[in-house]
């Protein structure tokens, strides 16, 4: 089930999948998979473990070829213009890809000059000041937490200011503190116009994130939606009295407060 973005969405988008197939010997995973995601959004691709997410955005980044169906990513084809894509979008995997012996500093600056960019120090310290890494610029990646690596690797990932990031299940191992780190600086991507397609499996981290969400069954876009539209899928429960009671996550910050307000360690 589709539900249509709003007017003018359609001509914006950074990313349109129509009719993906892909399958592994006689494993179905993907069976015409559609989907489009408007330019600066953040679209989460929501699926238990096997739904098939990973495959959808290793051919997106041009890592796998679909058996069927086509798929552009910021304009360009991903079968017939593979190096256009590469060239406009980043990935960052479900693990950290940082040199641990290395500084947090020291990464940013051999990927900038990696990519023959101007200024690596500069754009390294950038970064740094973006996802709230400055004070830990100079220690060691292996002294980080888990939360610091994952936004030291999306910060990488950043480098040379590619105008769509996949992030496949980018909380995967996190501790709740960390996840939320990572929530924060995703957003910040999209406030600063970077589209972000997501995937995940965690039904908080959609909720929290997307601006759009879809969900990945058996090969299939099951719906796809904002998540006021998927909550309109089922009726409103009937309630008499409610009473507000705080989350989970509003007890654990009252406790251990963010490491914003404590300050990085």
């Amino acid at each position: 089930m589709s539900i249509t973005p709003a007017t003018g969405q359609v001509e914006q988008t950074a990313i349109s999948v129509q009719g993906l197939e892909k399958s592994f010997g006689q494993v179905n995973v993907l069976r015409g998979v559609d989907l489009d995601v408007a330019r600066g959004d953040i679209f989460a691709l929501l699926g238990s473990n096997g739904a098939g997410k990973t495959t959808v955005v290793k051919i997106l980044s041009t890592l796998l070829r679909a058996d069927a169906g086509t798929a552009r990513v910021n304009g360009f084809d991903v079968r017939t213009q593979a190096a256009d894509v590469r060239a406009a979008i980043s990935l960052t995997g479900q693990f950290a890809a940082v040199d641990e012996i290395l500084t947090g500093r020291e990464n940013l600056v051999l990927v900038a000059r990696l990519r023959h960019l101007p200024g690596p120090g500069a754009i390294a310290d950038d970064l740094l000041r973006r996802f709230s890494l400055t004070e830990a610029a100079n220690r060691r990646v292996a002294t980080y937490s888990g939360g610091m690596r994952r936004r030291l690797d999306i910060a990488m990932s950043l480098i040379g200011n590619p105008p769509v990031i996949f992030l496949d299940e980018p909380t995967t191992g996190l501790d709740p503190e960390a996840r939320i780190e990572v929530w924060h600086a995703v957003k910040e991507l999209a406030e600063g116009g970077t589209t972000v397609l997501l995937t995940t499996q965690y039904l908080d981290e959609a909720e929290q994130l997307a601006d759009r969400i879809a969900i990945l069954h058996e090969g299939r876009i099951v719906v796809n939606g904002t998540l006021d539209e998927l909550r309109q899928l089922l009726p409103p429960a009937e309630i008499e009295y409610v009473e507000k009671r705080p989350t989970l996550e509003d007890v654990f910050l009252s406790l251990v407060g963010t490491r914003t307000d404590k300050g990085q360690r």
